[in-house]
């Protein structure tokens, strides 16, 4: 036995082992995301990129993209990127994927395809946080906020860019220069100069820190931007000086171009037009030295010179030479509106209208370009998130299909060692089986016997009598009929038993029976005359109430012509109720309720006859006042939490009947229990609870509501134990 709890251990074991494994499998199936997932019906062949490029190592391939990205040769880049990416089909290498998709990124912001530039740039934020490089994370942060920016969402880029500035700062990180910058880009966009130049200045402060002259020439740049806007001219000329000397000292020609452009524009606005024509000859002395091409501010102010020199015609040359090259919309549109004024003070009205609506139109391509490329990014999380939601559940699924399989071998090994291992205590544990099952057989049998002896007292005491005695339900069901009954009524006792006795009689006896019984509420007890069903004799039916509760009826039946004298009858004796005196049925009101219920009875102690012969009246007063507030507060309490109306709590728990007077719905017999006047004097105590156990079991109430209802059925049951007891 222990070599096969060993052997079933070792089994076990290298069972959770192997499942563990496919799950680890599932899971890290799920390291990359959907949005970095390569279709390799997209890339180029291996050997293409063999033939196309001298070396297939990712870091030269990645060098020769960023080249090509900076020269502006991006089908080049594409071309280098590709072949990186065939290099990771069927791999999970996440860093390396990163380094992908943040390049692929890049590549579509500068060819200004910011929509599809913004999708690569989350997709590698969604991975770097996913590995937990918070350098990464908060570099692509700021990717993202520049990419929001440039389609115009100024609150997401604003976000992004100080979510990874705070985490720059917590990790004190030496870029985080141009993080800054682009923070002061937007509040300069968004008119908010003090802001920005706080945020410009600090960017300046890390950039010279860390070194980086060029940058922090370029952030010196935007402040004499700054400086200009609020025409503080010797503080943005100053500015710009300082920040041209230092990429001067740098030989960067491309901010050179720049520089000499935005010096021209100070000088022009201040009114030094022989110093704005000196920046501008400058600037386009660098362009043609080092073959560059002339930046449109450059252009812009140059022609401006032109203007301001009397050679309108050549600045309007400079400007229509211009536009023919591949330009911005924002560009485009800012040269057509300086040449549209040009036009128009050269008096050509027709040119300068066509000119100011080309512009018009290159400011609705750029708003309409911004425009799409939201959507574009738009429609592109939207769908990436349904990816990836598709991908998770399936995931999802196939880890519990893992797990159901792994619980379900598990509890069947389970199984199987605990059978082995308690083997030989079945045949004990059997036979203590056999032993209760018999035990309980004996009891139940015991039980089974008790109730037909008790059965069978019960029809002996009512054969024992000569006079003729049914044993009656509130309903007016027969319950037992003893011998003499059985005679007078004409009949085996099996006919008579669990059947209505208005059956046996005719339909104006079985009318008048109905109304007694109706009444009994009421009545001590009760006396008519009807036919006989056997042969029409007159029989004479006195009802009393059952001595031991239940509300149950006790019927005698005589024939009037063995009775001598009928005034001097006496009272029915033992078994039934000794009366005080009798209430003939006459003297209630016909608008006594019917209990036509069909429900079960409330498991509750049987307390009725208690009740029926306490002689302490105080007791009796409390007892029938708690019963009339329990029948209010289940009644409040059900048209509170259904918001529908007692006629529909009678109907729905089939314990009060429902009549109709003139046309409306009533409910005569609850309506007698919610006052204490109208209480019947034998009233259907059971009714009411069965009533508040069934508010309480079928409706959703308030904690102090349902204590509250509870409490007034314990009182009830209190009073009905203490008159018990008494």
């Amino acid at each position: 036995m222990r070599a096969n709890f060993k052997l079933g251990f070792q089994i076990f074991r290298a069972f959770v082992g192997t499942v563990m494994l496919c799950a680890a499998a599932t899971v890290s199936a799920g390291s990359i995301p959907v949005c970095a997932v390569i279709d390799p019906s997209t890339l180029p062949t291996a050997g293409s990129c063999q033939r196309r490029f001298a070396s297939a190592d990712p870091d030269v391939l990645y060098a020769f993209a960023d080249a090509k990205i900076k020269a502006g040769d991006f089908l080049e880049a594409q071309s280098a990127l590709d072949c990186v990416a065939r290099q990771f089909i069927g791999k999970n290498d996440p860093l390396s994927q990163y380094e992908w998709v943040r390049r692929r990124g890049v590549l579509a912001y500068q060819d200004q395809r910011i929509d599809i530039a913004l999708g690569h740039f989350e997709c590698a934020l969604r991975m770097a946080e996913k590995r937990g490089d918070r350098a990464a994370t908060a570099k692509q942060h700021k990717n993202v906020g520049s990419a929001l920016r440039r389609i115009g969402d100024y609150q997401g880029a604003q976000r992004n860019l100080e979510r990874g500035l705070q985490m720059m700062r917590e990790d004190g990180d030496p870029a985080i220069g141009g993080m800054l910058s682009n923070i002061a880009d937007i509040y300069r966009e968004t008119e908010d100069p003090a802001k920005a130049e706080r945020y410009y200045l600090e960017a300046e402060a890390a950039f010279r820190l860390k070194g980086d002259t060029v940058e922090a020439a370029h952030v010196l740049n935007s402040l004499g931007l700054l400086a200009l806007e609020r025409k503080d001219y010797t503080t943005a000329s100053g500015m710009l000086e300082t920040a041209l000397r230092e990429v001067q000292s740098k030989k960067d020609f491309r901010y050179q171009l720049s520089f000499y452009g935005v010096l021209a524009k100070i000088a022009i606005a201040r009114g030094d037009v022989q110093g704005a024509a000196l920046h501008a000859a400058n600037g386009l002395a660098v362009a043609d030295a080092n073959k560059l091409p002339i930046p449109v501010v450059l252009n812009l102010q140059a022609a401006r010179v032109d203007r301001l020199q009397g050679r309108q015609d050549a600045a309007i040359r400079r400007l229509e030479t211009a536009l023919k090259k591949p330009l911005s919309n924002a560009d485009r549109a800012e040269l057509y509106e300086e040449l549209a004024f040009m036009h128009g003070e050269s008096g050509h009205n027709a040119d300068a209208i066509d000119n100011y609506r080309n512009a018009h139109e290159a400011v609705e391509k750029l708003l309409r370009a911004q425009s799409d490329q939201q959507l574009g990014w738009l429609r592109a999380r939207f769908e990436s998130d349904e990816d990836e939601r598709t991908i998770a559940a399936l995931r999802q699924r196939t880890l519990l299909l893992w797990l159901a399989v792994a619980s379900t071998l598990a509890v069947l090994l389970a199984l199987s060692l605990i059978f082995v291992r308690h083997q030989q205590r079945a045949r004990i544990e059997d036979a203590m089986r056999r032993a209760r099952y018999e035990e309980m057989l004996a009891r139940y049998r015991r039980e089974t016997d008790a109730l037909g002896e008790d059965r069978d007292r019960l029809q002996t005491l009512f054969d024992s009598r000569s006079d003729a005695l049914c044993l009656l339900d509130a309903d007016g069901m027969l319950l037992t009929v003893n011998r003499a009954a059985c005679a007078l009524l004409g009949g085996e006792r099996e006919r008579f038993v669990g059947r209505a006795l208005t059956t046996f009689f005719s339909d104006s006896d079985a009318g008048v029976l109905m109304v007694a019984l109706e009444r009994m509420e009421d009545a001590v007890a009760h006396t008519m005359n009807v036919s006989s069903p056997t042969d029409g004799a007159e029989l004479r039916v006195e009802l009393v109430p059952w001595e031991h509760g239940d509300g149950l009826i006790v019927m005698q039946l005589r024939r009037c012509s063995d009775i001598a004298t009928v005034t001097a009858e006496a009272p029915i004796s033992t078994p039934l109720p000794v009366a005080a005196e009798r209430s003939v049925s006459d003297e209630h009101d016909a608008d006594d309720g019917l209990d036509t219920s069909d429900a079960a009875n409330v498991p509750v102690p049987e307390f009725a006859a208690a009740i029926a012969l306490a002689s302490d009246d105080d007791a009796r007063a409390d007892f029938r006042r708690a019963l009339v507030e329990l029948m209010l507060a289940a009644i409040e309490a059900w048209e509170r939490s259904t918001g529908q109306n007692r006629i529909e709590l009678a109907d729905r728990s089939r314990i009060w009947c429902i009549n109709i007077d003139d046309g409306r719905l009533r409910t005569r017999a609850m309506e007698r229990y919610m006052s204490l006047t109208k209480l019947p004097r034998n009233p259907r105590w059971r009714d009411v609870l069965r009533s508040a156990y069934y508010v309480l079991g079928q409706c959703q109430l308030d904690p102090t509501v349902r204590d509250e209802l509870q409490r007034r059925v314990d009182t009830v049951l209190a009073y009905a134990r203490r008159t018990a007891l008494a």
